[in-house]
């Protein structure tokens, strides 16, 4: 079986998301499965020099985009023992960042018009195309409109992952001819509510949907979720499905992670502690072993639940010996909140705005607890790395957070959970974890079950397989 998975962002050339993780983990473990998994992504003017470096030009081509053709260079390259191919446009993709240009229309379909193009000039065909998001939803409706019936593409098949549905592509009914090369008898498969929906497209034309969780399979087909589109999704249930995503658990190992304080592992738990001191020391904390420290690694923003951390975020503080730190860029009400709070709480709080790998790993690391108890989540990748690193998730019970993390109050779980967004039931579930802490042996007992916990990609590397199969 060989798979094709276009995306448009991947580790390790580029990222802005969970998308570049999954595009850059999957198919790696796929491989390890003998199946034949490659990807296809933009050749962006952002991905370093030493990189292209590596890269083999292979041959260009012209990609019809509506009534343009467009040049397509296309490059290969090796990574992780997974081909990838890079396409070359320079007018598209050599810019500054990968999104949020006035013509992103047109350069996604683009992409998605090239990774049907190149098939015939790589010397490879799929039997699946496996489609992410928005920017590559439009690549099952043309496969559907204009490529089923081709020569040398007989008997692909469609996959679509919706990784968040509030991102949809949603544009003007009159781009349809001009910018997206739809001719007006095929509209009905984009137009929904008024406009263009590329994800209602592709949940259209692909033929399987997934999500990258069981629970956000579930979620939006309710409107609390869905952003519009649970009528569609309830239609067509029968090619819905949940997978959980995994993480890379090379990448994320404390056993042999060069961005820690100390590596450890479960034989030998010395070098938590030491991340934890280290981590206190860098950040400002008073630096007492005795004391829990709770880490956020997050984009600070209000669906990652920080409208509940703002309402009793100082009342925990206040009342309970206990620190915290917090990493993540986003609104400016949000990062102005947490600089009062690191202001107010010298030595109990402290914050760094922006994005740092090597802090967020050390964070991971030298915290007790992780809280993340976001309004939606569709899988969450933070919680699942919290716990290879031993550290107790703090989690509201949503999409992929309630999916990997259960609560320990039954002496099974790996973390600690609530159900009802509100910033009291949070600000328990936090106390119900500090009580925890202070019992060092259950916390010990309870640290050692989230080490062991497998969040690898080998059991949802399975999944897929399966599904891939079914279709």
């Amino acid at each position: 079986m060989k798979v094709l998975y276009a995306a448009s962002e991947a580790l390790p050339f580029m990222a802005s998301g969970g998308l570049a993780d999954v595009a850059g983990s999957l198919p790696q473990a796929l491989r390890r499965r003998l199946v034949g998994a490659r990807v296809v992504m933009p050749l962006y003017g952002g991905i370093p020099q030493e990189m292209r470096e590596n890269m083999q030009f292979i041959t260009h081509i012209t990609v019809p985009v509506a009534w343009r053709r467009q040049y397509c260079g296309i490059f290969e390259a090796k990574y992780g023992g997974v081909t990838y191919y890079l396409l070359d446009n320079e007018y598209y993709f050599k810019r500054d960042g990968i999104y949020g240009h006035y013509d992103d229309a047109e350069r996604f379909a683009f992409l998605a018009r090239a990774v049907l193009e190149i098939i015939p000039h790589i010397g490879w065909k799929p039997d699946i195309i496996h489609c992410n998001d928005w920017q590559t939803a439009l690549t099952p409706v043309y496969f559907q409109t204009i490529y089923s019936k081709m020569e040398g593409y007989e008997n692909i098949k469609t996959v679509f992952t919706i990784h968040n549905i509030q991102y949809q592509g949603r544009y003007g009914m009159e781009i349809l001819e001009d910018v997206f090369g739809l001719s007006p008898s095929d509209a009905y498969l984009v137009e929904y509510q008024g406009d263009i929906n590329l994800m209602k497209g592709a949940i259209e034309c692909a033929h399987m949907v997934t999500t990258v969780s069981p629970t956000y399979a579930e979620e939006i087909l309710d409107p609390w979720f869905s952003h519009g589109l649970d009528p569609i999704l309830r239609a067509r249930t029968f090619k819905l499905q949940g997978i959980l995503n995994g993480i890379d658990t090379k990448l994320y190992d404390p056993e042999t992670d060069s961005m820690l304080f100390a590596n450890y592992s479960d034989k030998d738990m010395a070098g938590k502690a030491v991340n934890k001191a280290q981590l206190q020391k860098r950040m400002h904390l008073q630096e007492r072993p005795d004391v829990p420290l709770i880490g956020m690694v997050t984009r600070l923003v209000s669906h990652k639940g920080l409208d509940l951390v703002r309402g009793v975020l100082d009342e925990l503080l206040s009342s309970s010996d206990v620190q915290i730190v917090v990493l993540g860029s986003g609104e400016k009400e949000y990062e102005d909140f947490f600089r009062y709070i690191e202001s107010k709480y010298p030595g109990k709080a402290a914050v760094c705005l922006g994005f740092v790998p090597e802090l967020a790993h050390k964070i991971y690391a030298g915290c007790d607890l992780f809280l993340m108890p976001s309004k939606s989540e569709p899988c969450g990748l933070s919680q699942m790395v919290a716990l290879r690193y031993g550290t107790i998730p703090i989690v509201r019970e949503t999409g992929g957070l309630r999916d990997s993390v259960t609560d320990s109050g039954d002496g099974m779980g790996n973390g600690f959970t609530f159900r009802n967004y509100n910033a009291h039931d949070m600000l328990h579930t936090i106390r119900r974890a500090l009580l925890g802490y202070r019992n060092a042996e259950g916390w010990q007992v309870l640290v050692d079950r989230a080490l062991h916990c497998d969040n690898s990609w080998s059991k949802s590397a399975n999944e897929y397989i399966r599904m891939y199969k079914s279709i």
